[in-house]
């Protein structure tokens, strides 16, 4: 019964997805019909003429604007959900989102100092693009240390610490960010304050060409720590006495979480609650095995990051709404909720 109701959820969530990707592709302040689309892919490669000006310009809306943003989607989506999984089945409680414990923070200071006292060196285009998703990896990584280092005790985490050092690595984060944003300048705060709320309007496939990669590998790696996450459930002494090289795990979990959500933050700014609100609504669907938990959780994250971008484009056309608020105000009273549930 249990099979039967995995292998429906997942053949049901590809449905969703390539339902949403039509629909991104198709829908924007520019609306393309189906026809369009496949005139785009069926001329791809091809030569066009000035008489097919309609025709090069559609394919420019969706081979450079649209495809990049849906791709970043998706694999934004799909990272923060393998990472909030994995962080969730670490520490053994479905609170232990990445952008509650401060990863999402670190991340977001690490790149903001690149993008403000980086703008003065001279560097190309590609180096830029590989120091951004570094400097935010280097600031998650710290961040995911220092609370994890806190919470821990006798080889358990606490969570009542957890969430407090996450609240105090939120709040010097955030300091930290205020200050590079008051020595900013005029165009450098106007891009701080549109990447900070999270969008994927920037996405382009040079971006992508660097980004996606690693947070497609992180992700494949976490998936090899599916059957340890459902052991270290049952307890660490337990693991151990499966066989499972706790350390080695967690160091690994750790290490994958925080490059995916730091290279995500560094792709897409700063997108909160997608790794809390899809792992537990899975959960709650098909119960706790990571067999099935985490990779439905990525086609579910992806789908939930498709959903906010075409709202977040369509909904104010031809202006756009930041993503991240869209994906706060969804989490925000989901995350209430699941503290009232807790209490009861």
């Amino acid at each position: 019964m249990i099979n039967s109701q995995i292998k429906i959820a997942f053949w049901g969530l590809i449905a969703l997805w390539v339902m949403l990707v039509i629909a991104a592709t198709t829908q924007g302040a520019m609306a393309l019909s189906l026809a369009d689309l496949m005139a785009v892919f069926q001329s791809f490669g091809d030569e066009i003429s000035q008489q097919q000006g309609n025709l090069a310009l559609n394919r420019y809306v969706i081979l450079e604007l649209r495809l990049p943003r849906i791709v970043t989607a998706c694999v934004v989506g799909a990272g923060l959900a393998a990472a909030g999984v994995c962080m969730q089945g670490l520490f053994r409680n479905p609170l232990a989102d990445p952008s509650l414990i401060g990863v999402s923070s670190g991340a977001s200071l690490g790149a903001v100092l690149v993008i403000v006292l980086g703008s003065g060196i001279v560097m190309s285009a590609w180096l830029q693009a590989f120091l951004l998703p570094l400097a935010a990896f280097v600031g998650g990584l710290i961040a995911t240390l220092v609370v994890y280092g806190i919470a821990t005790r006798h080889g358990n985490a606490d969570i009542h610490r957890l969430l407090l050092a996450g609240i105090a690595i939120n709040a010097m984060a955030g300091a930290g960010v205020g200050l590079l944003s008051y020595i900013a300048t005029d165009n450098q705060l106007r891009d701080l304050t549109f990447w900070s709320m999270g969008s994927v309007a920037k996405a382009g496939w040079q971006e992508l060409a660097v980004a996606a990669p690693v947070i497609v590998l992180a992700s494949v790696q976490l998936m090899r720590y599916r059957k340890a996450l459902d052991s270290l459930l049952m307890g660490e002494a337990i693991a151990r006495q499966i066989g499972h090289d706790v350390l080695r795990i967690k160091r690994g979990i750790i290490v994958c979480a925080t490059l995916i959500v730091g290279t995500a933050v560094s792709m897409s700014g700063v997108i909160l609650f997608v790794g809390l609100v899809i792992p537990h609504l899975v959960r709650l669907a098909l119960g706790p095995g990571h067999q099935h938990v985490l990779p439905l959780s990525m086609l579910a994250g992806a789908c939930l990051m498709l959903v906010g971008d075409l709202i977040a484009r369509t909904a104010v056309a031809p202006a756009e709404l930041p993503i991240g608020l869209l994906m706060s105000l969804v989490g925000g009273p989901f995350f209430i909720a699941l503290l009232l549930r807790q209490r009861l």
